[in-house]
C-alpha cells in the first residue's frame, strides 16, 4: 500500500512507460525516465492520482529503432495505460506496435513527425517543427548568410525546410544544408565548411546554426577553434541542443554561444511556474543529477505527466486503461499547464493538417538569448509559429 492512497491492488493502480536513450554515443535524454520515477514517488506520497497509485516503468531506447519497438511490444506486455513523456528518434519503428494495441503516446519530445501525424500521438509542444520555424523568424532578421549543421538521419532530414520556412516568412534566403554524423567526436571540417557558408556575404553577419542534440557541445569545440580564421559570426540554436548546463559548461560569459539566439517551447528555466516542477524535484529528486530542471526533456515530461493528472481526474471513478485514456482526450478535455504552455486540446484536424502535422495543437515557442552567460528572454511571451508551418514545403 504507497502512503496516502488508498488500495494498492492492480485495480487501484495505473502503469505507464517513459522511455529515452541512455549511455550512447549520441543525444542521451535520463532526466526524463528520472523525472518521471521522482513524479510517482511524490504523487504517491500526495495521495495518488485520483486515490490510484502511479506505477512508472522505463525503458532505453538506445537510440535504436529496434530497441525502440522492443521499449513498445515491452509497454504492450506490461498493459501500460499511456507512454508518458518520453523521447525516441524511431517513431516509425513504436508507434505503430502502440498504435496496434491502442495505447496513447502522450508528451513526446517532437523529434519525429510521425509523432504530429499519429492519431494516438498526443504532443505538448510543437517539437522540432515550432522550434526551428520560430528560430528561422528570428535570424531571418539579424543574419546574413545562414547555415545549418543538422544530423545526417531521417529525422536529421526533417529539420532544413522548417528552418527555411521562418527564413523565407521574413523574407531571407534559405540556409546552407550541412549533414553530419552524429555521433562524431570532433567537427573540424564541418566547421570550417559551415563559417565558409556563413561569411559568403561580406556585408552582413552570418549565422551558424547547429542542431546536433547532445553533440552540439562537440561541434562548438571545433567551431571555437575554427572561428578565428573566419570573419566573425552568430552562432543560433533550439533547446535540447543548447541549455543553460552547456553554456556553463563552455565558459559562461565567455562561451561560444555568448549572444546566441535559442528558441525553446517553453518559458526560462528561471520563471516562477517552474516552482511546482522545482518543488517535486527537491523533494523527490534532490542529488540526482540526472534531472536538470533547465533541461527540455525533464520539462517536456513534466507538462506530460500534468497532462496525464488531468486525465485520470477526468475519469472520475471509471476505469484507467488506454482506451479511456485516449478517449477522454479525443473527447476534448483541456488541460491547463499553469501557463508554461496554452491550454492544450488535441482534434483530428488541427490547423497544421494541410502541412502534415495534424496532432500539432501548440506551435508556440519563446526566443531567448545567452547574454552574460545566461540563458534570458529575447522577448516577451510566446511566439506562434502556426503561420509559418503553413508555409513549410515539409515533404
Amino acid at each position: 500500500m504507497v502512503p496516502g492512497v488508498a488500495g494498492g491492488t492492480a485495480a487501484d493502480t495505473v502503469t505507464v512507460m517513459t522511455w529515452a536513450p541512455q549511455d550512447t554515443g549520441a543525444t542521451n535524454r535520463p532526466g526524463m525516465p528520472a523525472l518521471a520515477l521522482a513524479y510517482a514517488r511524490w504523487v504517491n506520497g500526495h495521495g495518488g492520482l485520483s486515490g490510484r497509485r502511479l506505477k512508472v516503468l522505463t525503458c532505453n531506447d538506445h537510440n535504436d529503432g529496434v530497441t525502440a519497438a522492443k521499449c513498445a511490444r515491452r509497454a504492450v506486455k506490461e498493459n501500460v495505460v499511456a507512454v508518458v513523456g518520453s523521447y525516441s528518434q524511431h517513431a516509425d519503428s513504436f508507434l505503430p506496435v502502440l498504435e496496434g494495441a491502442g495505447i496513447p503516446y502522450i508528451g513526446g519530445y517532437g523529434i519525429t513527425t510521425r509523432e504530429f501525424t499519429s492519431p494516438l500521438s498526443y504532443p505538448v509542444n510543437g517539437g522540432q517543427p515550432a522550434l526551428l520555424a520560430g528560430l528561422g523568424t528570428a535570424l531571418a532578421g539579424a543574419c546574413g548568410a545562414v547555415a545549418m549543421v543538422r544530423p545526417d538521419t531521417i529525422a536529421g532530414d526533417q529539420l532544413p525546410p522548417l528552418l527555411d520556412s521562418g527564413l523565407t516568412a521574413g523574407g531571407h534566403p534559405d540556409a546552407t544544408d550541412q549533414r553530419a554524423a552524429e555521433d562524431a567526436t570532433e567537427y573540424g571540417g564541418q566547421a570550417d565548411r559551415a563559417l565558409r557558408s556563413a561569411t559568403a556575404d561580406a556585408t552582413a553577419e552570418g549565422c551558424v546554426v547547429p542542431v546536433l542534440g547532445d553533440r552540439t557541445s562537440t561541434f562548438m569545440d571545433s567551431f571555437r577553434r575554427a572561428r578565428d580564421a573566419w570573419p566573425e559570426v552568430r552562432t543560433a540554436t533550439v533547446l535540447g541542443s543548447v541549455d543553460q548546463s552547456t553554456v556553463n559548461a563552455t565558459g559562461g560569459a565567455s562561451s561560444p554561444y555568448e549572444g546566441s539566439y535559442v528558441t525553446s517551447w517553453y518559458p526560462v528555466s528561471t520563471d516562477p511556474r517552474w516552482g511546482p516542477m522545482k518543488k517535486v524535484l527537491k523533494e523527490k529528486a534532490f542529488g540526482d543529477n540526472r534531472v536538470d530542471a533547465a533541461d527540455a526533456g525533464v520539462q517536456t515530461t513534466w507538462i506530460a505527466y500534468t497532462v496525464l493528472k488531468k486525465v485520470v481526474a477526468s475519469l472520475g471513478d471509471g476505469p484507467v486503461t488506454a482506451d479511456t485514456v485516449s478517449g477522454a482526450l479525443d473527447d476534448g478535455l483541456e488541460v491547463g499547464t499553469g501557463g508554461l504552455t496554452p491550454t492544450l486540446k488535441w482534434t483530428f484536424q488541427s490547423e497544421l493538417a494541410a502541412v502534415g502535422f495534424p496532432r500539432l495543437v501548440n506551435a508556440d515557442v519563446t526566443l531567448q538569448v545567452v547574454r552574460q552567460g545566461r540563458l534570458v528572454a529575447a522577448r516577451k511571451g510566446f511566439l506562434d509559429t502556426t503561420d509559418t508551418l503553413r508555409a513549410a514545403e515539409v515533404s
